[in-house]
């Protein structure tokens, strides 16, 4: 006689299901965009900058409904007045700060302040602005960041810069009419700007690490909650890897400076007079090529690498997302972009934008142990689906952090 409970103990536990790709793919156009980027642009214009958000919310639904995921698009479903609402609170702070500086030092120091005590407030906001108006399959996407957590990570790099700021005020060197005193002063505040500098810099991977942990474990869709391993070693050495990226193409442009300059000047013949108009508009070309060669590099370098550490290691219950955006490919369309669009003087952008969005976009995988459509009927089930708190959808802050 067979023993059935024996049987199943001893029967091999079934195999987890094999992860589906999601396939993302952007559909969008340039010149389909063209038109709603130069509709915007005029608007932005006659309106003297009022018709901003409206713009922005054009914007995204466009690149939103372009952007698919496993077939079907996302939808944006913010109100634009919101939108407007949150560009006044902004413009309200900006405005009071720029003019509590011409007021005295004093009032822009207390004026920084509160604007560094208010902003992780607002920047949690505006993502659960977004996420909260963002939707898949009908299913609404959610932002659970604390307002907690959001202080915790803004304040390695926001405490410190407060203090700098504040100490400077006070060390801000002032004439007294003794040469040897001032230039002691002088050489003091520079020494603690120095400090200041270098201080923020060391700071930046650990806040940069913290901000993308804080957005990341706050994504949420359905059932689905985000969690990213992120260490903060790893931003450290891709910070790192950044700087020498930095170094070398710096070194790389004093080269290409130092041969198409001398190159320029044995050709015109302007050795004995580099004052010349021809010279100095040489010399602000070659500037100009030296700065694009830079940016082209690093920024590119950065953004990719940053893109593919953090992506590939976020992660859910059902699903993993990959990033395989190649820094050559974005290097080489940076540098086509900005060529484009200082050669069209501006008009070659919203084709830059769809570009760039595409191949960003396109370099992730999504793979899922789960059918999607299942999330849909249990998020509909629950309250999963919250658009955020009252601040991000009174004030429809969205400040495309």
């Amino acid at each position: 006689m067979i023993d059935v409970d024996a049987a199943s103990a001893a029967a091999p536990a079934p195999l987890p299901p094999e992860p589906r790709v999601l396939e993302i793919r952007f559909t969008g156009s340039g010149s389909e965009y063209f038109r709603i980027w130069a509709v915007n642009l005029l608007l932005i214009l006659v309106t003297v900058g009022l018709y901003l958000p409206f713009a922005k919310a054009r914007r995204i639904r466009y690149f939103y409904a372009n952007t698919l995921v496993d077939g079907q698009a996302l939808s944006f479903h913010g109100d634009p007045w919101k939108m407007f609402r949150g560009f006044v609170l902004l413009v309200v702070l900006m405005g009071a700060y720029s003019g509590a500086g011409r007021v005295s030092a004093t009032a822009a120091l207390v004026a920084f302040i509160i604007l560094c005590a208010v902003w992780p407030a607002l920047w949690r906001a505006s993502m659960q602005f977004r996420l909260g108006n963002t939707s898949w399959r009908g299913l609404r996407m959610r932002f659970e960041g604390s307002l907690k957590d959001a202080y915790l990570a803004c304040a390695p790099l926001y405490l410190p810069t407060i203090v700098f700021v504040a100490w400077s005020r006070l060390m801000m060197p002032h004439v007294t009419g003794d040469a040897a005193a001032d230039r002691a002063a002088v050489a003091a505040y520079a020494s603690f700007s120095l400090f200041a500098m270098g201080t923020l810099a060391l700071l930046s991977p650990l806040s940069f690490a913290l901000f993308k942990r804080y957005q990341h474990n706050g994504y949420r869709i359905a059932g689905q909650q985000a969690r990213i391993d992120l260490g903060i070693g790893r931003v450290y050495l891709l910070g790192l890897k950044t700087l020498g990226v930095a170094i070398g193409s710096a070194l790389l442009a004093m080269l290409v400076f130092g041969l198409l300059g001398f190159g320029l000047m044995a050709a015109t013949g302007l050795q004995a007079d580099r004052t010349s108009p021809l010279a100095q508009a040489g010399f602000l070309v070659i500037v100009l090529l030296a700065y694009l060669l830079v940016f082209s590099i690093v920024m590119p370098y950065g953004a990719a690498r940053m893109q593919n550490l953090a992506w590939s290691r976020t992660r859910s219950e059902a699903l993993a997302f990959r990033s395989e955006l190649r820094f050559f490919a974005l290097a080489g369309l940076t540098m086509k972009n900005w060529l484009l669009t200082a050669l069209t003087l501006g008009l070659y952008r919203p084709f830059a934008a769809v570009a760039t969005a595409r191949l960003r976009l396109e370099a992730v995988q999504i793979e899922s142990r789960e059918d999607p459509a299942d999330w849909v009927a249990a998020g509909l089930a629950g309250h999963a689906d919250a658009t955020g708190d009252i601040a991000g959808d009174f004030f429809g802050i969205d400040m495309g952090l």
